[in-house]
């Protein structure tokens, strides 16, 4: 199989957050998408399992998406999509709204804000897949959505929250956790994750 042909694809960069028993997380997504145009509309979210992000919005119950702008601050970038939730608020020491489900958000180099309850959801390998009925939806500026390739287009890296990768250059291991790359040929057993401390046995072979 080719994966060239579903390369050809692209996503928006979205900010994924909820808040559950006095706790806050967020992650980087691509997989933000509405399926419905009824009213009011469905969309669908996925998330890695393991990730905080994702326990926190299945205890809510809802979740907030923020639609990251094309010029968004690299630094957004790197917090939410490369640190782990469970070392660090991300939130902390920024300037945070939150939705009528207490869900936080940012208005900071985001375009738009679409806050939704679940309504369903499904189990797909390690990822949970959630459907969300829109109960709150705003623009926050002007201007375009950074995409996956936009964003790669600079030289970044795909951000580990992310649920669909580009392909990486040269051999290495995948953190099923947080989606570090180890860029080598061999890991050791007794490797530890430097972002989520998971250990060798939660990476997968990247070629």
């Amino acid at each position: 199989m080719n994966s060239k042909a579903y390369e050809k694809l692209d996503y928006s960069l979205c900010l994924l957050s909820a808040a559950a028993e006095g706790k806050r997380h967020g992650c980087i997504v691509n997989s933000f998408h509405q399926v419905t145009s009824s009213f009011p509309p469905k969309f669908i979210v996925a998330v890695n399992r393991d990730h905080e992000t994702c326990k926190t919005v299945q205890a809510a119950g809802s979740f907030c998406v923020t639609l990251l702008a094309a010029d968004a601050a690299a630094e957004v970038v790197s917090v939410f999509g490369y640190r782990s939730g469970r070392v660090t608020d991300k939130f902390d020491g920024r300037t945070v709204e939150t939705d009528g489900n207490g869900n936080p958000y940012l208005t900071e180099d985001m375009v738009a804000r679409i806050s939704c309850k679940v309504v369903d959801r499904l189990e797909i390998g390690n990822y949970v897949l959630f459907v969300g009925q829109a109960e709150e939806a705003e623009t926050l500026s002007d201007g375009p959505v950074l995409t996956l390739k936009a964003f790669t287009g600079r030289g970044k890296a795909t951000p580990p929250s992310a649920t669909v990768y580009r392909a990486m250059e040269g051999n290495g291991f995948r953190c099923t956790v947080c989606g570090y790359i180890y860029e080598s040929e061999t890991l050791p057993p007794d490797y530890v994750c430097p972002i989520c401390r998971a250990p060798a046995g939660k990476f997968v072979r990247q070629e």
